[in-house]
């Protein structure tokens, strides 16, 4: 099923997000993969976070587990 415009203009603001942070916190794929893991969600890689990524498609599991690990306690939706 394609995506909508606005569920890509969503995509690609929650991607570029999860981006920023990441540079923020100075926490490569390769560490989040292993953060996530030990998170419980088994079986992340690299190469698993780097695709999510670039494609901007990812559930909502990843991304609570994403600010779980990045510890990022509120996330502001008009800010993005």
């Amino acid at each position: 099923m394609a995506m909508t415009e606005r569920e890509k203009e969503w995509a690609d603001k929650m991607r570029r997000f999860i981006k920023v942070e990441l540079k923020r916190a100075n926490v490569t794929y390769a560490e989040l993969a292993r953060r996530l893991n030990e998170h419980g969600l088994e079986g992340e890689t690299e190469a698993s976070v780097n695709s999510k990524l670039v494609r901007g498609t990812f559930s909502a599991t990843f991304l609570m587990a994403v600010l779980a690990v990045l510890e990022i306690t509120a996330l502001v939706l008009a800010e993005l």
